[in-house]
């Protein structure tokens, strides 16, 4: 999958996303609103991790979900 597709996506994905990240909010996920970039920022907030960390993360994360 790819970004395009999850942001045209995000309403159903933004449960997955949870239960991947449990430590984003329900503030933080309607912050993303499917942009990559928001995305990374919000996990690398929550989990002290390194940029690069945070985009593997998230790139692990899209070959995982489907819509």
């Amino acid at each position: 999958m790819n970004w395009e597709q999850v942001a045209g996506s995000w309403r159903i994905l933004r449960a997955r996303a949870k239960e991947q990240w449990s430590k984003l909010t329900d503030d933080d996920l309607a912050v993303v609103d499917g942009h990559h970039d928001q995305l990374i920022g919000r996990i690398q907030k929550r989990y002290g991790m390194a940029r690069e960390e945070a985009e593997r993360a998230v790139h692990d994360w899209l070959q995982t979900v489907r819509v």
